[in-house]
């Protein structure tokens, strides 16, 4: 059992759309059907009818969906009494972020805040990238970090939750170099040899990043096979370097890497996507720190 699954079912009784409760969640139908079926194999019974339009809860739906609106409130109260009392004091700036960006990005906006602004007391929730934008909706986060891009948009109203462009940073392939230095895995691959392809999965924000970048590579004719998924660049990496596959990585997370040869880009710039990474808040935020954070950082990162 996983709260997200709840969380998913209680907004398709909400919307009876699947493709409502995507956007409002965040992730593909597929990913969205995929958890709603997990959750029906743990209940041991049907609970949503797909037979008819729009979408409609079967009985035992109906009958569960109460539990599952206590247990979900009970739990969510419990989570946010608990991170209250963990706050290291009322100033205390809570900033929720993308995985991949508490490595190389949030250690450069701390310094570049603290040498600015002077210290002040941090609390970091890594998280994925519904959970990030529902701290900040909810006002449990003062700060977002996120990965930024036309082709998958935050989904937060400009005018209640602006942002600030932090850096841009290369989305690229790369791959364990070979014997001669190239990569060991080039793109666009073989059709009877596909390219054993490390991904992030369709539910996060750096795997709709990759999907992006290969249908618009499609006339390539990429061939790959996907024989690993981990949601987080940190877990990848490991692999890539190990030599079991490709995988695209944002430059950050990659750099020394990239700069000793112990990875190499798997493909030329056309496989390549440029990331922004943006700092959002909520609009009528009034914590001083949050504040003076936001306008010291209004020209970027420095380099």
């Amino acid at each position: 059992m996983e709260l997200k699954w709840l969380e998913d079912f209680l907004s398709l009784s909400r919307t009876r759309s699947f493709s409502r409760t995507a956007t409002e969640r965040f992730c593909t139908q597929s990913a969205l059907s995929r958890r709603i079926k997990a959750l029906e194999v743990w209940a041991g019974t049907t609970l949503v009818d797909r037979s008819v339009y729009p979408t409609a809860l079967t009985q035992a739906g109906i009958a569960f969906r109460d539990t599952a609106e206590e247990v979900t409130r009970q739990l969510l109260e419990v989570r946010d009494d608990l991170r209250g009392r963990l706050q290291t004091g009322s100033d205390a700036v809570t900033i929720a972020a993308l995985h991949a960006l508490t490595v190389d990005c949030f250690p450069r906006w701390l310094q570049a805040c603290q040498q600015r602004i002077g210290p002040f007391d941090v609390r970091l929730v890594p998280d994925n990238l519904h959970d990030c934008v529902r701290a900040l909706n909810e006002g449990s986060s003062d700060l977002m970090l996120s990965y930024a891009h036309a082709s998958f948009a935050v989904l937060l109203d400009p005018r209640l939750f602006p942002s600030i462009l932090l850096m841009t940073e290369r989305f690229l392939p790369v791959s364990r170099p070979g014997a001669d230095g190239r990569a060991l895995f080039a793109l666009p691959g073989k059709r009877r040899e596909p390219l054993p392809y490390l991904a992030y999965g369709p539910a996060t924000m750096l795997g709709q990043a990759a999907d992006f970048v290969l249908k618009r590579q499609q006339h390539e004719g990429v061939h790959l096979r996907c024989c690993y998924e981990n949601p987080m660049a940190e877990g990848l990496k490991p692999l890539v370097k190990a030599g079991h596959g490709i995988a695209w990585m944002p430059s950050g997370l990659i750099e020394r890497e990239l700069a000793s040869g112990e990875l190499v880009p798997a493909g030329d710039a056309g496989w390549e996507l440029e990331l922004e990474t943006r700092l959002y808040r909520r609009a009528d935020v009034e914590k001083p720190r949050v504040l003076q954070a936001w306008s010291a950082l209004k020209d970027g990162l420095p380099a």
